[in-house]
């Protein structure tokens, strides 16, 4: 698992993108790689302006079978993106906190409540590890316009 890890998270770089679900690449396991980028490094400013500055904030995150044992009613809006669904973005609203629970890279149970970026990208990949897309969560006519730009955009790169 943790080769996969990390063959994932270089993936999700490549890409590039903050947040890889195994079954993205075609693996039929539990295991989520997310990097938001957001490790505090002291007396850099708060947006990276190089990518010496960008290597600096990387955070990865390691999740194998991640899952959500509580959710907030409380409601956040996020224009999200997916590297299954590329150059489309659009918001979708999830829960803004959730409890989760999962093991790490080291194969620690971790049980925390998250907010922020960090739910929204959580929340997303767990979504492609239980078949769903973001654009699942739009309506009817945003996701017929999602799935028309991806294959419009395919028959242009042909």
């Amino acid at each position: 698992l943790r080769a996969l890890m990390d063959d994932m998270l270089e993936t999700m770089y490549d890409a590039p993108g903050i947040g890889l679900a195994a079954a993205q690449i075609g693996e039929l396991k539990r295991v989520v790689v997310m990097d938001l980028g957001d490790k505090p490094v002291e007396g850099q400013p708060d947006e990276p302006e190089t990518e010496e500055d960008a290597l600096a904030r990387r955070n990865p995150r390691y999740f194998v079978n991640p899952e959500i044992v509580w959710s907030s009613e409380e409601m956040f809006s996020y224009e999200e993106g997916c590297l299954s669904v590329p150059d489309y973005f659009d918001a979708v609203e999830r829960p803004a906190r959730v409890r989760v629970r999962y093991m790490d890279y080291a194969g620690k149970p971790i049980e925390e409540e998250i907010e922020g970026l960090y739910a929204v990208c959580f929340q997303h990949e767990l979504d492609h590890l239980n078949g769903v897309l973001f654009i699942d969560h739009l309506s009817r006519l945003r996701r017929e316009r999602a799935v028309a730009k991806v294959k419009k955009n395919a028959r242009l790169a042909a």
